[in-house]
């Protein structure tokens, strides 16, 4: 542990009706990073109060996802580049050069870790890794995600989410039989991935402190991708069983699991557990299938699927998805089928307070989803994006730059 990196395990307990500090809090984290999978999960840090640098190259642009449209609040500010960063900072600075590498080992010296979601080759390369930076502090844990490891025949391809779904087999699994192969709708492979960096990260800080030395590790869009193939790897596997699409995105053994028509659209109905067909069919007004042999059990139902959904879709078709899921509210696994404005202006997720104001200095209150993590008695930070180099002279100054050296730098293009 440096001393600018106090020892979040031996924060004092607040008192009863003090604010609790972020878990995070006292964490420095420099990200080398970009575009979508390393700042998700690096925002997922910042949400929690940990303090995250981001190093942007801002001779040319900075984060390339500032620049990804539509949708834009201004020069250098789309709302992508919005959704995954948060709570952060931002220092534009030229690694490249003598001096920016200078700055960035002055980072190293004061920081918990150093993160770069780079092509595999590079973090070598741009002295990013254990290897280089462990000199500057033996401490830093050094996380790299990249698309298919830094290691192996691909350690140089650049990939993304999409192609990760295609060759780990998603797209043989999503959508409806004899239809085109369907991705996800949303970039699930580099949420997972940033999630699983995030975790990695945390790992890291923790062996750190407890042994002294850090290290690196690894996150790469191919092994989370098939890492989350999991049970349909394991019938794979050990029984040889390859699984395709079923019908109405229906579960592959498990029934009712799947979506249902009713009076006005659709219902997701997911009896998971034989207790809940029990409680079911009652509701339904059909107490009678909950013994009948054809549709008691698991195993009777999936045994007479084609017959017991064509029962079932005449029943749910004499009630709107309102009605039903107001029958099955608590009782019943189901959830009605929203489109994505439709999901965001839910009553619940008003109640649950998911929509909050992120405060940027330009735009004023900008609405996003609230972090998925809630820590007990902590407010989460609520900053939207920094601007390129926003943070530059704040973090230059806490490393000992005076205000002559600053801009002497800034006119020579190092920083910005």
């Amino acid at each position: 542990m440096n001393a600018l990196t106090p020892d979040i395990a031996a924060a004092p307990v607040p008192a009863a009706g003090q604010a609790a500090i972020q878990p995070l809090a006292g964490l420095r984290i420099v990200a080398v990073e970009q575009y979508g999978a390393g700042p998700f999960g690096t925002q997922q840090l910042a949400d929690l109060g940990a303090e995250v640098i981001k190093i942007e190259n801002h001779k040319d642009g900075g984060d390339v996802g500032r620049h990804v449209g539509p949708h834009f609040f201004g020069p250098e500010d789309s709302h992508f580049y919005e959704a995954f960063n948060r709570n952060k900072k931002s220092l534009g600075l030229d690694l490249k050069s003598e001096e920016g590498r200078g700055i960035l080992e002055k980072l190293v010296a004061s920081a918990d870790v150093v993160f770069n979601n780079l092509r595999g080759d590079l973090p070598a390369k741009l002295g990013l890794d254990y290897a280089t930076l462990g000199a500057v502090n033996p401490r830093i844990v050094c996380a790299h995600l990249s698309a298919y490891g830094r290691t192996g025949s691909r350690a140089n391809w650049p990939g993304y989410d999409y192609l990760m779904q295609a060759e780990a087999g998603y797209l043989s699994l999503t959508g409806e039989p004899d239809s085109p192969p369907s991705r996800f709708g949303l970039s699930i492979i580099d949420f997972m991935t940033g999630t699983t960096a995030a975790m990695a990260i945390l790992a890291g800080v923790v062996a750190a402190r407890a042994q002294g030395v850090g290290r690196d590790y690894d996150v790469s869009l191919f092994d989370v991708a098939l890492s989350n193939l999991n049970y349909v790897a394991e019938w794979y596997l050990n029984s040889g069983v390859t699984i395709g699409r079923t019908p109405r995105s229906g579960h592959p053994s498990l029934t009712p699991s799947q979506l249902y028509t009713t009076a006005d659209g659709w219902i997701f109905i997911m009896c998971n557990k034989e207790k809940f067909w029990q409680v079911m069919a009652p509701l339904i007004g059909k107490p009678e299938w909950a013994s009948d042999p054809r549709y008691a059990t698991f195993q009777a139902r999936f045994a007479n699927r084609g017959a017991f959904n064509a029962d079932l879709d005449a029943v749910l078709a004499k009630r709107t998805t309102a009605e039903w899921m107001a029958l099955f509210a608590g009782k019943v696994p189901a959830a009605p089928v929203l489109d994505v404005g439709e999901a965001l202006d839910n009553p619940f997720v008003r109640e649950q307070g998911r929509i909050i104001d992120f405060a940027h200095p330009e735009h004023g209150a900008l609405p996003g989803v609230a972090s998925a993590v809630r820590a007990g008695g902590a407010a989460h930070p609520a900053k939207a994006a920094p601007t390129l180099g926003q943070d530059t002279t704040d973090i230059l100054t806490s490393l000992g730059f005076g205000a002559h050296e600053i801009a002497a730098l800034r006119e020579q293009a190092i920083v910005r």
